[in-house]
């Protein structure tokens, strides 16, 4: 079944959400009544032309088998019955991905990875009814000349993503072995991720946790909610630091634990400081402040210069896949929160 992807993108439900991460079924066997006990490694190797038994085992360190709904290790052993699932953290492509000369903020390559600053508005994977104009697409076009590159191979290319109308840093993997150790950080929460936004209201604290169960809203199935006494959705924390308040708004750093979708957005409205102008969430009204014409006047003038909720990814660390150096990256705000954060930091020291 397809539902509307939550940053207005059309895509597959995943098949599996293990550990906060969506995840697609790429391949799937049931054993028969008959198999004899057999390590799942060796299992797969039988059943899937071109694959190494090594590749395999990365695979599960990087808990993409299943068997029966779990993540096992590659010495679990597969019995009569079991279904054993092969899972990506994207849906399968449908269609053949057109390579798009989309222009792209390369902040660092080499041969085993590459990251880029992604824009505002792009969206990171193809889905049913948007098949072009997507990062993905990017990536094609960049690596049209790599025979080594294919951007169809679910062993390479984006490790995580981040949503649509948020900007920030990304993680592209070259190779297979670069894909399973990136992966493998991400999955273990050991890479390093900073947010910035504008957040609705001023903080009351300098530094704060948010922690509560984000899932799907059952009232809105477009939209993520905290479940506060557990009973639904999965473990989430987010870390945050009160940058600056000005006036009616607060730029906080937020520091992920865990990696929720839309943890931020989610967190922060559930703690009552909705993003400025994330339209899902409910920051695109006027939520502090008078209701004088003026000032109204100069909250839709703010709503124009940043047209999207006011989020970027700043900074990303992980290990290099091959050297086990650690690698950090820092980007720049945006134009369009940039001029946000001063047009409100005017308008606070106006008011004083």
């Amino acid at each position: 079944m397809d539902i509307r992807d939550l940053d207005n993108e059309i895509i597959d439900a995943p098949d599996f959400v293990e550990d906060g991460r969506e995840l697609w079924e790429h391949y799937r066997f049931v054993a028969d009544k008959g198999q004899e006990l057999l390590r799942v490694d060796k299992f797969l190797v039988a059943r899937i032309a071109g694959t190494s038994r090594n590749r395999v085992q990365q695979a599960a360190d990087a808990g993409c088998i299943i068997v029966n709904g779990k993540p096992v290790k590659s010495n679990y052993r597969v019995k009569p019955a079991d279904v054993v699932s092969i899972v990506m953290d994207r849906p399968r492509y449908e269609n053949e991905i057109i390579p798009e000369d989309i222009p792209l903020d390369i902040v660092y390559e080499d041969s085993e990875l590459l990251v880029v600053n992604k824009p505002a508005g792009l969206v990171v994977h193809p889905g049913h009814g948007n098949y072009s104009g997507t990062l993905v697409n990017a990536l094609a076009y960049h690596f049209k000349d790599n025979p080594d590159y294919d951007v169809s191979d679910p062993r390479m290319g984006l490790v995580h993503r981040i949503d649509k109308d948020t900007s920030g840093l990304l993680v592209i993997a070259k190779t297979p072995d670069a894909k399973t150790s990136l992966g493998k950080q991400f999955f273990n929460k050991t890479t390093k991720r900073q947010y910035v936004a504008v957040v609705w209201g001023e903080m009351d604290v300098t530094d704060g946790t948010v922690e509560g169960n984000i899932g799907r809203n059952p009232k809105d199935r477009l939209q993520m909610t905290v479940f506060p006494d557990g009973s639904d959705g999965k473990h989430a924390v987010t870390h945050f630091h009160t940058l600056e308040n000005l006036s009616h708004v607060a730029v906080v750093r937020c520091q992920l634990e865990t990696g929720r979708t839309h943890q931020i957005r989610v967190h922060m409205k559930y703690i009552g400081h909705p993003l400025f102008n994330d339209a899902r969430y409910g920051g695109d009204v006027v939520l502090r402040g008078n209701n004088t014409g003026k000032y109204m006047q100069f909250v839709r003038n703010c709503f124009d210069i940043c047209p999207r909720q006011a989020l970027h990814a700043k900074t990303l660390g992980f290990i290099h896949p091959k050297t086990g150096v650690q690698m950090d990256f820092d980007s720049e705000i945006p134009q369009d929160m940039q001029m946000l954060i001063e047009k409100w930091r005017a308008y606070a020291n106006a008011i004083k």
